[in-house]
């Protein structure tokens, strides 16, 4: 797929990155976690604590549900770690041109057969409405397990990040984008299937179209998504996602080295039952 690099010890951000997130609206980074981080990572997302105890169902209208768990901060686990590190963090500053906070991070778990779909969006369709002002925010798409088009990988349309904000309503108990102004879209710009690796990470601009299939396969899809914001664009009112906050930024070493992996203080789990943007039903 267009748009890739491939992660080393000595990665950094360059111009023909800058260049290709600008005209499509991401880029990718193949193999930004290794093995042995990811095999860490899954420690905590494999096990019994208060980050998936506090995953909610989030049907598609179809039969079919994801499950969401949600937080607010990054905590001081190895996925606090993970999403404070200069391989996410720091990329997500030279892309967005200054500081930035974490806004949110989501795991996102399509498990096989039952995972649902994921309706046409931007995430600026809704960030706009908790009082950002600006689309200064990115989000990374980041694989724990394989995603490719028969689990339900992500998908894209190339450079729609340009036509600016769409009008959004709720659509299959999701918030989605106008389906009348998206199929003209699609008439403009390609249609790309992300299918990654896990470990891969695609950093994309929140006015970027996106939607997923449901996962009717044997696979088991899940995703960690972090969300940052450019510190200045605090948003302008209180919401349920944080104001401006620090980013005290680790090493990339701190995602090998952590052994938290149950004590998830301070991460602020967002009831997603009672968040406005979705339909969520609790469900063991």
């Amino acid at each position: 797929m267009s748009r890739a690099y491939q992660y080393s010890e000595d990665f950094k951000v360059t111009d023909q990155m800058k260049n290709d997130y600008e005209e499509g609206g991401y880029i990718i980074i193949k193999g930004l976690l290794d093995v042995e981080e990811l095999n860490n990572i899954k420690k905590a997302v494999e096990c019994k604590n208060d980050l998936t105890d506090s995953a909610y169902g989030l049907p598609d209208g179809e039969n079919g549900y994801s499950r969401l768990a949600l937080w607010s901060h990054p905590g001081n686990d190895v996925t606090g770690m993970l999403v404070r590190t200069e391989k996410l963090a720091g990329t997500a500053e030279q892309l967005l041109g200054g500081e930035v906070y974490h806004y949110h991070t989501k795991l996102m778990m399509k498990n096989p057969k039952t995972g649902g779909r994921h309706v046409w969006h931007q995430d600026y369709g809704y960030w706009y409405k908790n009082g950002c002002l600006f689309p200064d925010m990115l989000s990374v798409f980041l694989p724990i397990d394989k995603c490719i088009k028969e689990n339900g990988c992500l998908e894209i349309l190339d450079g729609s990040h340009k036509c600016g904000r769409i009008e959004h309503l709720m659509v299959a108990g999701q918030t989605g984008a106008d389906m009348e102004r998206v199929k003209e879209l699609q008439k403009v710009f390609p249609h790309k299937y992300v299918e990654l690796d896990a470990g891969d990470a695609l950093f994309f601009h929140c006015n970027l179209l996106h939607t997923s299939a449901p996962n009717h396969s044997d696979m088991r899809r899940w995703v960690f998504i972090p969300a940052y914001n450019k510190a200045s664009n605090n948003p302008v009112y209180e919401h349920h996602h944080p104001q401006y906050t620090k980013l005290h930024k680790v090493p990339n070493s701190a995602i090998r080295e952590c052994r938290n992996y149950t004590d998830m203080t301070g991460k602020e789990f967002i009831d997603t039952s009672k968040d406005k943007t979705v339909a969520a039903v609790k469900r063991d």
